[in-house]
């Protein structure tokens, strides 16, 4: 059974920093690319960020190009995404997805920025 568990979300001050975990477990982890999506109160699913199976490539909303970086070790079977110079506009729940942007997901971990 396909698991992602996600973790490390938390309130923060515009300009702060996160580092969002995603521990996968069930699949082999390191023959499938992943992607973080997220999904702000009120809004659809927004794609943020994916990377390779390898790690080499990875891709970026333009929203937070620039910003957040993804990466993953297969070793761990976890993906991560760190977050900087967070807006309030990045307030959501981060998932993230096997394989496809839609594919399996986690429970999600909440990232609220704010003052």
């Amino acid at each position: 059974e396909v698991q992602l568990v996600e973790s490390g979300g938390g309130l923060v001050q515009p300009g702060g920093s996160l580092r969002l975990s995603c521990a996968a477990s069930g699949f082999t982890f390191s023959i499938y690319g992943m992607n973080w999506v997220r999904q702000a109160p009120g809004k659809g699913l927004e794609w943020v960020s994916s990377i390779s199976k390898s790690g080499t490539i990875t891709t970026y909303a333009d929203s937070v190009k620039g910003r957040f970086t993804i990466s993953r070790d297969n070793a761990k079977a976890t993906l991560y995404l760190q977050l900087n110079s967070l807006k309030t506009e990045d307030t959501a729940i981060y998932y993230c997805t096997k394989d496809t942007i839609g594919g399996s997901r986690g429970q999600g971990t909440q990232v609220t920025v704010s003052s």
